[in-house]
């Protein structure tokens, strides 16, 4: 009989001590991503803020039309928007889930250092004086909150005490404990994220989908809140295992958030294609929840080159940002 057994993804990097690790983790992102981190700061990703920076013309569905510019609307009779930088003293907010659905890996990093790297990649991408980082971590004991502050330093303590948590081992045994779910997260980001920012959030989404693909997850209401306030990035963490089945016989499958345990046989080639059928439709439903609710979808996977995934990612927002639009066919010339 053989039986699923997940071992470390990087054994050489779990067996280093926090610090070791934040440092290597440090030395990783400045070097991939060292064409983002020089230059003119504009933001992780370009949208709203405070210095003017020309127009340009009016994009139906994407632009608000508060930023209208009626000056140079008037004066070339085609609808334009006025575009702005970044602000430069930026607050971004980080709600990172720590849940046990997290504690998951078959490559290189399981999904929890996953999202510790793409935290370190957003904590440097938006460094800057002035610009404050702030987090709420998920775990399956509760919630850890990290207040918004500025510096290398605080930066290094959340990355810090994101490796050094404790992996849960079994659900928390507690009557009447529920542990916080994503949308809890998000409604306790909302309370707090007063000021206009960027906020990130860091997850599989997995948390509450409906089994009906038609129903709203229960975290999309909150989300589109934060989307209509403050830029949303949702980071996607997924693991290959989580999409298909190995051909490896009888395995044993376990929900790491309620502990249920359940035999497999993988070696029924039917079963592994259903297996995939319903993975790509759940991964299509967050997809489509994520659209909705107005968020910027980035999507990391554990056998991918992230911080590769994260400069084409930044790379393309911006160009999407600058891109001129081609007048519409039968317009105003």
């Amino acid at each position: 009989m053989r039986r699923a057994n997940v071992a470390p993804a990087d054994p050489g990097l779990a067996e280093l001590a926090p610090d070791q690790r934040v440092r290597r983790l440090e030395l990783t992102v400045t070097r991939r991503l060292n064409g983002l981190l020089h230059g003119q700061y504009r933001g992780l990703l370009p949208g709203p803020g405070s210095e003017p920076a020309g127009s340009r013309e009016y994009r139906p569905g994407e632009d608000e039309v508060r930023r209208m510019d009626w000056a140079v609307t008037a004066r070339t009779g085609v609808p334009h928007v006025r575009q702005i930088d970044a602000d430069r003293e930026l607050t971004t907010w980080l709600l990172v889930d720590g849940s046990a659905s997290m504690e998951f890996g078959t490559a290189e990093l399981d999904k929890r250092e996953l999202a510790v790297a793409a935290v370190a990649a957003v904590g440097f991408l938006t460094a800057g004086i002035g610009n404050r980082l702030g987090a709420q971590v998920l775990r399956a004991d509760g919630v850890r909150r990290f207040p918004a502050r500025s510096g290398r330093t605080h930066l290094l303590t959340l990355l810090r005490t994101l490796l050094a948590a404790p992996r849960p081992t079994a659900p928390v045994d507690r009557p009447g404990w529920r542990p916080p779910d994503l949308a809890d997260g998000l409604d306790a980001l909302h309370r707090i994220a007063n000021r206009r920012g960027l906020v990130v959030v860091v997850s599989d989404f997995l948390d509450g989908l409906p089994d009906d693909p038609g129903q709203p997850a229960p975290w999309e209401r909150t989300l589109r809140r934060l989307a209509v306030r403050h830029q949303v990035l949702a980071i996607e963490v997924t693991d290959p295992r989580e999409l298909e089945l190995p051909d490896v016989g009888l395995i044993t499958l376990m929900d790491p958030e309620t502990g249920r345990r359940r035999e497999v046989c993988t070696s029924d080639r039917r079963l592994r294609e259903r297996y995939a059928e319903a993975a790509a439709a759940q991964r299509d439903q967050i997809h489509h929840s994520l659209r909705r609710s107005g968020a910027t979808h980035l999507p990391l996977r554990t056998d991918g080159d992230w911080s590769a995934d994260i400069v084409r990612h930044v790379h393309a927002q911006r160009r999407l940002a600058t891109a001129p639009v081609a007048p519409a066919r039968g317009g105003v010339a």
